[in-house]
């Protein structure tokens, strides 16, 4: 018998804030998460439209670069792939879904290695 090829994860991180942004997919990295990055809700639409199926996770902030807000990217990315796990990372509380991670400014290295290492619905699925 054949053996089968693990499923490596993949992080897609939305962060306006370049030094944040490159700091979460260099503790992913880490991990051995592969990692997109956007810095914008509209580039992040456009990642997800291509590789939504395969992407594990979705991390984004709630104030980025562009019109669209992180919360209008979790609303979309949410009614395409009901099974995609999202954290939201953000200085201020949010009104998020229960089945939407939080995690808040300024966060702990550890905070977004465990968090992002959670993703149950994607693998569960498969």
């Amino acid at each position: 018998m054949g053996q089968s090829t693990p499923l490596v994860p993949l992080a897609l991180v939305v962060e306006d804030d370049a030094l944040q942004r490159m700091t979460i997919s260099d503790l992913l990295l880490d991990e051995h998460v592969q990692v997109v990055q956007c810095e914008s809700a509209e580039a992040a639409e456009l990642v997800l439209d291509r590789y939504g199926e395969v992407i594990t996770i979705l991390l984004t902030d709630m104030n980025l670069a562009g019109r669209m807000t992180g919360i209008e990217l979790v609303k979309r990315a949410r009614a395409k792939y009901p099974n995609l796990d999202i954290v939201v990372v953000s200085a201020h509380p949010q009104d998020v879904s229960d089945d939407i991670r939080f995690i808040r400014k300024p966060w702990q290295p550890l905070d977004i290695v465990r968090e992002a290492l959670r993703y149950p619905k994607r693998h569960s699925s498969r």
